[in-house]
């Protein structure tokens, strides 16, 4: 089965600029290839099958016309190719779908996916991964991969807050017990408004309503934050306080 493992890391300063240099690249390669698939399309639209024949310009074909998009990770544009098809053909299959949008610098998430070949990604201690291009970046190992398990892929990403992930992509043998259920080892839930659910115990969830309370703070952060002057200091610090309080209901504080 495959499984993704999600983890800390902690770039350098040089590993940083080629991480937000990668970002870059990657926004800059699938919005050229979707606008030079968007021009076919709206040439071609009403020729299904001319519109098959087409051919569309590749990563390759932008290293000859932008020498510095050879600077960051081969794969990691590959991959955008690879991403753009799929949302292309996802909008054939079902156009309500709505045809595929170009990337914005500053809404969009910042992420890339690289492959592992080789070896090119792997773990070398329980403090530092190996990344193409990027090399040996520092990581917070917090529980181990699976043993045997074989890395597939990587994708790093960051936060609107700063902070750098990696989730990794693996491959391995699960090994799951079957449990027959029985009296003893089934219990019955019936749904409850005001406390979700009711087990056959009579037991309701009596849950603390963590996301509650966070949507609470954040709304309370979004308001002081349209308050604050565009442009000033104290907007930034505010918006940073809103990035987090956005990650608080999903629980990621690390």
């Amino acid at each position: 089965m495959n499984k993704a493992f999600k983890y800390r890391i902690y770039p350098s300063t040089e590993q940083e600029i080629l991480i937000n240099k990668t970002f870059g690249c990657v926004r800059f390669v699938y919005n050229q290839m979707l606008a030079n698939r968007k021009e076919i399309y709206k040439q071609f639209k009403d020729d299904k099958e001319a519109l098959k024949r087409q051919k569309y310009r590749l990563p390759a074909d932008f290293k000859k016309e932008f020498e510095w998009l050879k600077e960051v990770d081969s794969l990691a544009l590959a991959n955008a190719q690879l991403h753009l098809h799929t949302a292309y053909n996802n909008f054939f299959r079902d156009p309500s779908v709505g045809f595929p949008k170009f990337k914005s610098k500053h809404q969009d998430k910042k992420s890339y996916t690289t492959n592992n070949q080789g070896g090119t990604i792997r773990l070398i201690d329980p403090a530092t991964i190996r990344l193409p291009k990027l090399k040996d970046v520092r990581i917070k190992l917090h529980r181990s991969l699976p043993k045997e398990a074989a890395i597939k892929s990587a994708t790093i990403s960051k936060t609107p807050t700063g902070k750098y992930y990696v989730s990794v992509l693996v491959e391995y043998e699960a090994n799951i017990k079957s449990v027959e259920p029985t009296r003893e080892t089934v219990l019955g839930l019936d749904y409850s408004s005001p406390s979700l659910f009711v087990d056959s115990q009579a037991n309701p969830a009596d849950y603390p309503k963590f996301y509650r309370k966070a949507e609470a703070k954040l709304k309370k952060a979004q308001r002081k934050l349209s308050k604050r002057k565009k442009g000033s200091k104290n907007r930034e610090k505010q918006r940073l306080k809103v990035a987090i309080s956005y990650r608080e209901p999903m629980g990621k504080r690390g």
